[in-house]
């Protein structure tokens, strides 16, 4: 099954894989819920889903198809290759992840080791995946408190934005700055998006 928003780009992968013996497409979907109901009707063996989809995004539907399948094999295929994304799409349960300018080659043989149950990652991700692991995870609220610095808001604009004093937006950014390993707020920032735990697109 093929999960991406751009129907040109799903219908490229559809002809590629289509092409190979063996292989092939009993399903697409254009966002994460109807990803969900095109996995109970057809039941594939290995789904290719991209990250950023409209409705749910590409986490949420891995979560729940696996809540409900736990057996089921996705494939991330992705433009985006922050740390963040390469963890969150792994502990959803994702069994490899390909960035959009992979080879023909690639794409044909990760589908192959997933479906013999083998987890795929390349090499370069595998390597930032564990640097991440070694790193704490941020609290929902200090991630809220990231997102609002990220916009450019006050500790006093944050502090009314979650309805909490300033005192507690200031332990909290204090807390993230120490996760991060960063020394101020521009610092705070400037990882938030090279890391990819906020987006600019959010």
């Amino acid at each position: 099954m093929v999960v991406d928003d751009h129907p040109a780009f799903r219908k490229g992968l559809t002809a590629l894989i289509e092409s190979e013996p063996g292989l092939s497409v009993v399903a697409q979907a254009g966002d994460g819920r109807e990803a969900i109901e095109c996995f109970r009707q057809t039941r594939p063996d290995v789904v290719l889903m991209d990250l950023r989809l409209p409705v749910l995004s590409g986490v949420e539907a891995i979560m729940a198809i696996r809540k409900e399948f736990p057996e089921s094999r996705f494939i991330v295929v992705t433009t985006y290759d922050t740390d963040e994304d390469i963890y969150r799409a792994v502990q959803a349960g994702a069994q490899s992840y390909l960035l959009k300018d992979m080879t023909d080659e690639e794409l044909v043989g990760t589908i192959r080791a997933v479906h013999a149950g083998q987890p795929c990652l390349p090499p370069g991700l595998a390597s930032r995946l564990a640097e991440r692991l070694r790193r704490e995870d941020l609290t929902p609220r200090e991630t809220e408190v990231l997102e609002l610095l990220v916009k450019g808001r006050s500790n006093k604009e944050i502090a009314q934005t979650l309805f909490l004093t300033e005192d507690a937006i200031k332990f909290r950014i204090k807390g993230l700055f120490t996760k991060l390993g960063v020394q101020d707020r521009t610092e705070a920032v400037i990882a938030a998006l090279r890391l990819g735990i906020v987006h600019l697109d959010y």
